[in-house]
C-alpha cells in the first residue's frame, strides 16, 4: 500500500501528531507528511505511506492559504497565540489601502523565519529555542510570491478590522511574517489569527479527508483506493518509458540510454526531472543529461530508485 492520503488536518494538531495518528491506524507502515503546517492552522496535510515516502522531496512545492489578519495589534509569534506587543492605530483603514500594499509583496521577497519555525539553528529547531525563552539572529530567506488577494475585509473603522488574504506562494514561505510585514508596512500592526492551508502543490482542500474518514477507510478496508498513486503525484514530470531489456539496469541504479527508450510523454529539458516508468510502474525519478557519446540524445541518470 503506496501513495498520498490527502489528509485536512484540524487546528490543535501538530503535523507530527497527525502522521502519528495514521501510522497507528497502519502499524509498520512507513509514514510521512510534505510539508509542516502549524499546530493553530487547518488544511491541506499530505501525508505519504510506504514508498511514497521517497517520492517528498520531488513533490510540487508551491502552496496555497487562506489567512485571517487581524489589524491594530501585533504579537510576539505572528499570530493570535502570542503576546500583544504592538497596539496601532488601524481605524482608518481601508480595502484600497490594503490591496496597493499587498501588490508591493508579489514576486520574489526576503523574509526572516520566525522563532516559531522548524528552521534549525546550532544544531535546534527555532521554536525549540523560543521555548527556551531565547532569541537568535536569522538569516534573511528568499521566498516567491505568487499572487496575494483580499477577498474580504470586515470591522472598517474600528480599532481591530479583519481580513481575509488568499495567498499562493512557494515553499517555504512563512505567512505570519507576510502579515507581520503587511501590518508594519500599512503602520497600524497587524498578526495571522487563523490559517487555512487550501491546496499543496496537486493536493486540494476540496478532496481532503478528514482522520475520522481515514479510520473508516482503515476500518472499511478501503484505505488504499483513496491514496493518490505515485505515478499521479509526479504528473508534473516528463514521463519517460523504458524498453524492457533496459528495466533491470534501472532498477539496479545504472543509467538508461537513448537506445532503452520505449516513448516520451511531455517535454524534456537538460538538467530537468523525469519519471522512469516500464508502462505500468514507476521505476525512478531520473535527471536528463546530455550523453557526450550520443551527440544531440540525451540519458536519464537515476537520483532515486523506487523498485
Amino acid at each position: 500500500m503506496d501513495g498520498i492520503l490527502n489528509v485536512l488536518k484540524p487546528p490543535g494538531m501538530t503535523s507530527h501528531d497527525v502522521v502519528a495518528f495514521i501510522r497507528r491506524l497502519v502499524p509498520g507502515k512507513k509514514a510521512g507528511h510534505t510539508g509542516t503546517l502549524d499546530p493553530g492552522a487547518a488544511g491541506v496535510l499530505p501525508v505519504c505511506l510506504g514508498r511514497a515516502t521517497r517520492i517528498i522531496q520531488f513533490l510540487p512545492g508551491e502552496k496555497a492559504y487562506r489567512a485571517e489578519t487581524t489589524f491594530g495589534r501585533a504579537t510576539d509569534t505572528g499570530d493570535a497565540f502570542g503576546r500583544v506587543v504592538y497596539r496601532g492605530d488601524a481605524t482608518g483603514l481601508t480595502r484600497r489601502a490594503i490591496e496597493e500594499v499587498l501588490q508591493t509583496f508579489c514576486g520574489q521577497i526576503r523574509q526572516v523565519p520566525p522563532m516559531t519555525s522548524a528552521v534549525h539553528y546550532a544544531g535546534k529547531k527555532l521554536y525549540q529555542l523560543a521555548r527556551q525563552g531565547l532569541e537568535v539572529e536569522r538569516q534573511p530567506r528568499l521566498v516567491t510570491i505568487h499572487s496575494l488577494r483580499l477577498v474580504r475585509l470586515t470591522g472598517e473603522g474600528s480599532g481591530q478590522p479583519k481580513a481575509l488574504v488568499d495567498v499562493v506562494c512557494s515553499a517555504g514561505t512563512y505567512i505570519r511574517t507576510l502579515i507581520h510585514d503587511l501590518g508594519e508596512r500599512l503602520g497600524c500592526g497587524a498578526y495571522m489569527s487563523f490559517l487555512l492551508r487550501i491546496r499543496a502543490g496537486p493536493f486540494s482542500i476540496h478532496r481532503a479527508v478528514t482522520l475520522e474518514e481515514v479510520a473508516d477507510m482503515v476500518r472499511e478496508g478501503n484505505l488504499a483506493q483513496n491514496l493518490v498513486g505515485l505515478k499521479e503525484a509526479l504528473g508534473h514530470m516528463p514521463a519517460v518509458q523504458v524498453q524492457q531489456r533496459a528495466v533491470a539496469a534501472v532498477r539496479a541504479g545504472r543509467p538508461l540510454y537513448w537506445p532503452g527508450v520505449g516513448g516520451v510523454e511531455g517535454c524534456l529539458q537538460t538538467g530537468g526531472l523525469v519519471r522512469l516508468t516500464d508502462g505500468t510502474e514507476l521505476l525512478a525519478v531520473a535527471r536528463a543529461e546530455l550523453d557526450p557519446e550520443r551527440a544531440g540524445r540525451l540519458k536519464f541518470l537515476p537520483v532515486r530508485v523506487l523498485v
